[in-house]
């Protein structure tokens, strides 16, 4: 799988770009500022509908100069060869509305365009991964669900939106318990809601088990690569259920009570039923805080260097190792899933300013990588970035105009 074509029409800094690409790697060369990062992120845009960088597509619009008129949206287009089978994707952003789909040219559903271009996108604010809060590790897992099954979008899609409504109809009941109490009608509508983000949460839940099951032999194969095997990388599912049911989940790090609290989890029925009877027994407190005390939206990835905790315990540059591990296994985990286009799911590496942050011992764990994939994307400021053993096509990038070179 790769791109051979992109063309932007108002898209960040671009009013207008065509531009051929092809297999292998190629590198984005040019000084920050200069609108290299703005082309990767349209090709990830197509890949996942949403960007690594902001989380408002408006951002996404080019902002005409002082003057001029605003431009109404943005558009991203890509052909994308899946061995000879090519497809035309295509996105419009349009400011303040619903984006638009195209695919070979007929309209669809924006989410149909999932799926049929897969990238992995590595960048320096990937270290968040290891070091920040837990929501930043459920987009990662949930991303990487939607890669493997598109339909999981629409899971995804409606959880939130049940979340969202469940979380408002609590705040209502707060202040109803205020003003001197909660209404039957209330209470009854919550156990409604309390079934629908059951049945959600535990499908969402399934699907980040499998993937979390599924990455763990990448990642430690990943981290020993570019660690020269100084320590362990294990990774686990924190559940927020497990804690509300009392399980310990302090040994995480154990493999056999980490395999028995994920085997109870992947059963998505079961888990349906767990936490609806969590929500019934936490409705009081849950109503007092006016807020949702359980459920995938409160879990996390666990994340672990030998048996200690690497948020809090590892140095900065194992947690840059860790960072790339989990992108690198990213990329192993999709690009050996046989269920994808006969096989042919390989999907586009991004690296966006990356080599210039990574050691030498990173630096050539990451060529190893890179020089195997069929594309690589990666933008640099310099050359001298930019490693010899990728010999493929440098791009010049300045003022957003596009030169070979």
């Amino acid at each position: 799988m790769y791109v051979s074509d992109l063309a932007l029409n108002d898209f960040r800094s671009y009013d207008e770009l065509v531009l051929a690409l092809d297999p292998g790697p190629t590198a984005l060369i040019g000084p920050n500022g200069q609108g290299k990062t703005n082309l990767i992120e349209a090709v990830a845009y197509l890949s996942t509908l949403s960007s690594h960088r902001t989380g408002a597509d408006t951002a996404l619009v080019r902002r005409g100069a002082p003057g001029e008129p605003q431009p109404a949206g943005a558009v991203v287009r890509a052909r994308v060869l899946h061995g000879e089978r090519p497809s035309v994707l295509e996105i419009e952003i349009v400011a303040g509305k619903a984006n638009r789909a195209r695919l070979n040219r007929g309209g669809v559903r924006p989410r149909e365009l999932l799926g049929m271009l897969r990238t992995v996108v590595f960048a320096p604010e990937d270290l968040a991964l290891v070091r920040e809060e837990p929501g930043i590790r459920r987009r990662f897992l949930d991303d990487l669900a939607v890669a493997l099954r598109p339909s999981l979008a629409g899971v995804r899609a409606e959880h939130d939106k049940i979340l969202a409504q469940r979380s408002s109809l609590l705040k209502s009941a707060r202040v109803a318990r205020r003003s001197g109490g909660v209404p039957a009608s209330m209470i009854s509508t919550l156990e409604v809601w309390d079934a629908q983000l059951a049945a959600a949460a535990a499908r969402l839940i399934a699907a980040r088990i499998d993937v979390v099951i599924r990455m763990r032999p990448w990642v430690a194969a990943s981290y020993e690569r570019v660690s020269e095997g100084r320590s362990v990388a294990r990774l686990a599912y924190r559940s927020s259920l497990l804690d509300h049911e009392g399980g310990s989940q302090s040994d995480l790090a154990d493999e056999a009570a980490r395999d028995a609290a994920e085997a109870g989890l992947a059963d998505a029925a079961a888990t349906a039923a767990r936490l609806e009877s969590a929500m019934t027994q936490l409705r009081e407190r849950e109503i007092d805080r006016g807020t949702n005390l359980v459920g995938a939206h409160r879990d996390d990835l666990a994340l672990f260097l030998d048996a200690l905790p690497a948020r809090g315990f590892a140095s900065h540059g194992e947690q840059w190792s860790l960072a790339l591990a989990l992108r690198l296994a990213s990329y192993e985990m999709l690009r050996h899933d046989v269920d994808a286009y006969g096989g042919d799911g390989e999907p586009v590496l991004i690296l966006d300013d990356v080599f210039a942050s990574l050691d030498a011992r990173r630096r050539t764990a990451l060529v190893g990588v890179v020089s195997e994939a069929q594309q690589t994307l990666l933008t640099a400021a310099v050359d001298e970035d930019v490693p010899d053993e990728l010999a493929g096509a440098r791009l010049r990038v300045s003022g957003s105009r596009v030169s070979r070179g």
